[in-house]
């Protein structure tokens, strides 16, 4: 193996084939769960403080907007 090989190669604790426990698959998913929730509750205030005009300039009206901000943050 030459000396670039070897800088390439993944730390051997690493390169192991372990799959990822039971726990931390679902605490990941729990956190990327509550991510995209909070992502949606900003997003969609954010859309709720936009004017009629700023809507149009991004090719909403205003009901749709209103109707998109008023949606629970986990849909």
């Amino acid at each position: 193996m030459t000396r670039t090989q070897q800088q390439m190669a993944p730390h051997p604790l690493l390169a192991a084939a372990y799959p990822t426990p039971l726990v931390a698959r679902l605490a990941i998913a729990f956190a990327v769960l509550v991510i995209t929730w909070d992502m949606n509750r900003r997003t969609r205030a954010q859309l709720a403080r936009l004017d009629a005009h700023l809507l149009h300039d991004i090719g909403l009206e205003t009901h749709t907007a209103r109707a998109e901000a008023a949606r629970p943050f986990w849909r």
